[in-house]
């Protein structure tokens, strides 16, 4: 059996944030197939009629109890992953935020199993989703916003 999201007319439209402290880069462990048990940035799908800042606030707060206000829109990224026949199997358009947290205080929930602050010395210690790292040293190393990378095709 398919969930809605696979096999889509359109694309799905996402947001996520690479949010930074004193402890190093919030990342979550998935806990809903079909990426369960590999760590990625916070996020989810927008709904309709939300912003994108109000869809990000909400994802974090809901994955990690965090308030987080977003810096600016830091990058944009297509994750276009076809089936073995060539078919479109899943097709997202993410807005990633920047941003940074002085609160320490994680409480994972809804699709996160975990919430955690990784040191970025750390982050090659994680199973993390395909293409996290690439945008997270994308972000964390550009002099200015960087739309249009590819992640996923």
């Amino acid at each position: 059996m398919s969930s809605s999201r696979d096999y889509p007319d359109r694309p799905f439209l996402g947001v996520s944030a690479v949010i930074q402290s004193n402890q190093g880069l919030l990342l979550i462990e998935r806990g809903k197939t079909p990426l369960a048990g590999l760590w990625s940035l916070p996020g989810g799908v927008v709904e309709s009629g939300e912003t994108l800042e109000q869809a990000i606030i909400r994802e974090i707060k809901e994955e990690t109890g965090l308030s987080f206000t977003p810096s600016y829109l830091a990058d944009l990224v297509e994750i276009i992953r076809p089936d073995s026949q060539g078919k479109t199997h899943r097709h997202y358009v993410i807005a990633v935020f920047y941003g940074n947290s002085s609160s320490m205080a994680l409480q994972a929930g809804d699709d996160a199993a975990m919430a955690r602050w990784v040191p970025l010395s750390a982050l090659g210690d994680y199973p993390l989703t395909d293409g996290t790292l690439d945008v997270i040293h994308r972000i964390l190393h550009a002099s200015k916003p960087a739309f249009g990378h590819n992640n996923g095709s």
